[in-house]
């Protein structure tokens, strides 16, 4: 596919606030000629631009260049960049790829299953006019363009209302997804942050952590800083997580060779004053316990936020010292000590994300149609939001179906009641 431009609308007025900016900005681009959409299978030609609309606060970092790169220099799939135009100006990105299934076509955000919350990259100073008609325009030049290649463009796991701004998209047709995300603020310092979640009860938890650890002969909080330290903790993690999904009996997403390499270029990417992809943080026994790691967790950091990636726990060594308790404890304490403003545990609904945040964003999944095979798509994936929302709701249905899960996975296994969000 060759990169082309098309023409979407003539922008003439805006008519609404402003996604992020100031009025005066926003006036300018609307007055310009008009927006045009153009599709690229490029990274490096948009790499500028791209690099440009990323520095904005309210751009997820899972959209971010570097990250999108170590996906696209792992995974085979084709990539669709969709950039919107002002004149010669762009004001948005939507970076995708193309995966093929057995029966659609999918259009979807580059990495969409590893990440945690995605908003495309838009201009601080662009207005798009969310009314019907550019719903529509854009739903049926997208169509005429990718329905060649793509049954349904699906944009997963968006916030409308992130950093008190309204996502430029939200007009489009969407529904919520199963799960939401969840986040803790920060404050001016780590004490006025406890107090949001049972001060006293953390500080607790946290003695008795260490007690137990220094019975054992003491521990020490990592981050890994080498290759060699940052690829043997990562395998480490790779196995904590296939031993705990077979517990579960949950589908192991980090199984394949693609995805493993994708995490493994990203902590190859040495940290900048902007953030880091990936940071790599441990817990290591000292004494009886001669080094051996029992908690692990994968952060990236984009100016003041803080996304926890992933984690892991041995649950052979020092379970009863809730070693990954103690890790999050110790990690957010030091992002409060560094300025960040706000700590995400990301996607999901687990037990120990709701102990630590006072903030649950609810997401959503815009679901674009593109052709005949894309309306059954598209009533396809709504309907299994549906379904897994309305199974989560019901605490006996959700144990059930884990049950199930358990016996097709592990016959015989005793049921675990906190499962991984899915």
């Amino acid at each position: 596919m060759t990169d082309v431009d098309f023409n979407i609308m003539p922008v003439r007025k805006a008519r609404r606030h402003v996604w992020h900016g100031q009025r005066d900005q926003v006036r300018d681009v609307a007055l310009a000629e008009g927006l045009t959409l153009s599709i690229h299978v490029s990274m490096q030609a948009l790499e500028a631009d791209w690099r440009a609309l990323e520095t904005s606060p309210t751009a997820s970092l899972h959209q971010g260049f570097d990250w999108c790169a170590a996906w696209a220099a792992t995974h085979a799939n084709q990539l669709l960049l969709v950039r919107g135009r002002i004149g010669q100006k762009t004001v948005f990105i939507l970076p995708l790829e193309l995966v093929r299934g057995r029966l659609f076509r999918t259009a979807r955000f580059i990495g969409s299953p590893h990440s945690n919350i995605n908003t495309g990259l838009f201009a601080e100073d662009f207005d798009p006019i969310t009314c019907t008609k550019l719903a529509a325009k854009l739903i049926a030049d997208l169509s005429a363009k990718l329905s060649r290649v793509a049954d349904i463009v699906t944009l997963e796991k968006m916030p409308f209302d992130w950093h008190g701004t309204r996502h430029p998209l939200a007009s489009l047709p969407a529904v919520r997804n199963q799960n939401a995300s969840f986040q803790l603020p920060l404050l001016e310092t780590f004490e006025a942050t406890l107090a949001q979640v049972n001060a006293k009860r953390r500080r607790k938890k946290f003695r008795v952590s260490e007690k137990r650890l220094e019975a054992m002969g003491g521990y020490e909080h990592i981050v890994a800083t080498t290759c060699a330290e940052r690829r043997e903790i990562l395998d480490l993690f790779f196995e904590q997580k296939a031993i705990r999904f077979k517990a579960l009996g949950l589908p192991n997403v980090f199984q394949d060779e693609e995805t493993k390499a994708f995490f493994h270029v990203l902590s190859a990417v040495e940290p900048t004053h902007e953030g880091h992809p990936l940071e790599l943080n441990a817990i290591r026994l000292r004494g009886e316990g001669n080094g051996r790691i029992v908690a692990i967790a994968g952060l990236s950091r984009k100016g003041d936020h803080v996304i926890c990636q992933f984690g892991s726990i041995d649950d052979d060594s020092a379970a009863d010292a809730s070693p990954g308790e103690l890790l999050f404890y110790l990690i957010i304490r030091r992002c409060n000590a560094e300025g960040v403003k706000l700590f995400d545990f990301g996607i999901g609904d687990q037990g120990y994300k709701r102990s630590w945040c006072t903030v649950e964003t609810i997401q959503r999944d815009i679901v674009l149609p593109l052709t005949l095979r894309g309306r059954l798509a598209a009533s396809v994936h709504r309907a299994a939001v549906r379904l897994k929302s309305g199974i989560k709701k019901n605490k006996k249905a959700y144990s059930f179906v884990q049950r199930l899960r358990q016996r097709r996975q592990t016959p015989g296994a005793a049921t675990i009641a906190e499962t991984d969000g899915d």
